[in-house]
């Protein structure tokens, strides 16, 4: 099975300096190698397709892929738990090289006069999901007592009194303008 992710760059290499567009869509995990995250955590499906607009420039030991990457996510909205979905767009930057020196995290390899785009379009996707995503910016999310959704209606529950902090609630400042309107 061939796959899009997976670029011949032996004309790039040999010709530089050179450029080539690099444009397809395809499933974000083809082969099915993740597992999918709990119900709790952000992901992408392993057949939403990833949009890959990329230009490969080669230079003398390698090559630069620069573009952008886009592909669906869903998660869980941290305040109301509702689902969520979005588009995790990422411009990227990322250098392709025959050999990796030591200590060099941040190039991907160049194997065989291919490229494989996956590893590096699944990190910067994974990375790029939000941790704690919400369905709204204003939403009010559950009630801590009774569990109710406070954007759909309001709660009147009222936080019980801690006891250990009941000797507080008498206490009165210098100074307040409303313990001295109560008193008038």
């Amino acid at each position: 099975m061939s796959s899009l992710y997976r670029i011949p760059v032996a004309l790039l290499l040999r010709d530089v300096p050179s450029t080539v567009n690099c444009a397809f869509d395809a499933p974000f995990d083809e082969r099915h190698e993740f597992e999918p995250r709990g119900a709790a955590e952000t992901d992408i499906h392993a057949d939403a397709e990833v949009a890959v607009r990329l230009t490969l420039q080669s230079f003398v030991g390698g090559l630069r892929a620069k573009g952008g990457i886009s592909a669906p996510w869903f998660g869980t909205c941290r305040r109301c738990s509702v689902r969520v979905e979005g588009v995790a767009s990422v411009a990227v930057d990322e250098r392709y090289v025959d050999t990796i020196e030591e200590g060099d995290e941040e190039a991907y390899l160049i194997e065989n006069d291919f490229i494989d785009l996956e590893p590096m379009i699944h990190d910067v996707l994974l990375l790029d999901l939000p941790l704690a995503p919400l369905c709204r910016e204003d939403c009010q999310g559950l009630c801590l007592h009774c569990g109710s959704d406070r954007n759909e209606a309001p709660c009147d529950c009222q936080a019980p009194s801690d006891v250990r902090w009941a000797t507080l609630d008498g206490l009165k400042f210098a100074g307040d303008e409303s313990d001295d309107a109560d008193e008038s």
